[in-house]
């Protein structure tokens, strides 16, 4: 099945590092920020006053952000200056351009629609380097550095619609209706999310995680994502023909519970998902585990291998056979918690999906004694110095067959 292309969603994106004049008014009396003729040529274009609806995003340090909808002016200061221009593109004062500052950076892109995003992120910031990545672009100097994207660009791979689900871009597979007749049978109400994974193995056949437990993973997270995609999108679609309409007449709760809900289960359903899965690649490996057991003041590690009973009868200190694992779809700063799941086991292990988490956060995980696992096709998206670190699926299992040889 196609899975698009960056070209789908962006026509362009220029990337540079904030100065203190282009981010802070109280410092400069302006709120704009200098254009380059690149820019202009990849996406912008030259019409004097125009007018974007735009789309403003701030990305916190732990990737906790928000977003305000509102417009940005692209315009030449020295329109009456023959031979002189100066494109700056104005941009109105908001939640987000009020928490920017200098060096920040600033990935300002247009998409298909003809909207503006408006992106910052703190430097330094996993949301950043997550950025950097996905747009193949970095700073440099102190004008915009930019690219027109092309139909050339390689199909998005499983990181980069992490990020752009994480933007909150939606998105659905090109192909999607090839998926129609194997969700048919659930109407438009959404199965268990244990059912909704079966049903994603089940219908990959061809995949098989004794041969290759690392791409078995995200193939099977890959469909069962387009699978809900396609049921959210029938779902919510009936919803909304269904109507918010009650005795009183529109019924606005209703419509904020049932958006509400929505939210929700997106968030809630992919960390099982990601759970679900990682336990049908264990038993295709016939590894002792077990899911949830309760250890020290009721802390709940997502697996503990190879029981429970050999942890409870393993002495204070530990012992070298046992081994535990989280699995977060996301870190951010949640990684912490793994440290404190099970006290018998020195060196934890954390599967996550997230691609690109800074160098001084793994860094600190492994000065934590907590060992990172992501799957290989998510390695591309961290530094050369961090994949000679990182463990994939393939290596953990390997570490943990060996201990219950």
């Amino acid at each position: 099945m196609k899975r698009g292309q960056l070209s789908d969603y962006f026509e362009g994106v220029g990337v540079k590092r904030l100065s203190a004049v282009d981010a802070e008014p109280k410092s400069s009396n302006q709120h704009e920020v200098g254009t380059t003729v690149k820019m202009r040529q990849d996406f912008l274009g030259e019409t004097h006053k125009q007018k974007f609806p735009a789309i403003y995003i701030w990305l916190g340090g732990d990737q906790e952000g928000f977003t305000e909808e509102s417009w940005a002016t692209h315009y030449d200061a020295r329109l009456d200056i023959p031979d002189r221009t100066e494109w700056r593109l104005y941009y109105p004062s908001n939640p987000v351009t009020e928490a920017m500052k200098a060096g920040d950076t600033l990935f300002l892109a247009k998409d298909q629609g003809g909207v503006l995003w408006f992106i910052v992120a703190p430097e330094g910031s996993t949301s950043e380097q997550q950025l950097f990545w996905l747009f193949g672009l970095r700073p440099e100097g102190k004008s915009f550095v930019s690219r027109e994207f092309s139909d050339e660009e390689p199909e998005l791979d499983f990181a980069a619609r992490f990020i752009l689900d994480e933007l909150g871009i939606e998105f659905e597979e090109p192909e999607a209706d090839k998926l129609d007749s194997i969700i048919e049978k659930f109407g438009t109400t959404f199965p268990k999310t244990a059912e909704f994974s079966d049903l994603a193995r089940l219908t990959l056949p061809e995949v098989r995680a004794e041969d290759d437990p690392d791409a078995a993973l995200i193939a099977w997270l890959d469909h069962e994502e387009a699978l809900f995609r396609r049921l959210e999108r029938k779902v919510v679609s009936s919803r909304i023909e269904a109507g918010f309409v009650n005795d009183e007449g529109t019924d606005v709760d209703g419509f904020i519970s049932f958006s509400l809900s929505v939210q929700n289960r997106r968030k809630s359903r992919m960390g099982h998902s990601l759970e679900n899965h990682l336990a049908a690649v264990l038993m295709a490996h016939d590894i002792r585990h077990v899911r949830g057991a309760v250890t020290e003041h009721n802390h709940k590690p997502d697996f503990l291998f190879p029981d429970l009973a050999t942890y409870q009868a393993a002495p204070a200190q530990g012992d070298a056979h046992l081994t535990m694992l989280g699995a977060k779809s996301t870190c951010k700063d949640r990684w912490r918690q793994v440290l404190a799941e099970a006290e018998k086991i020195s060196r934890r292990h954390l599967l996550t999906l997230e691609p690109g988490i800074t160098e001084p956060q793994t860094n600190q995980m492994e000065a934590s004694s907590l060992q990172l696992v992501v799957p290989r096709a998510v390695h591309s998206s961290y530094t050369a110095a961090q994949q000679s670190w990182l463990w994939s699926v393939a290596d953990f299992i390997g570490e943990v067959r060996a201990k219950q040889a």
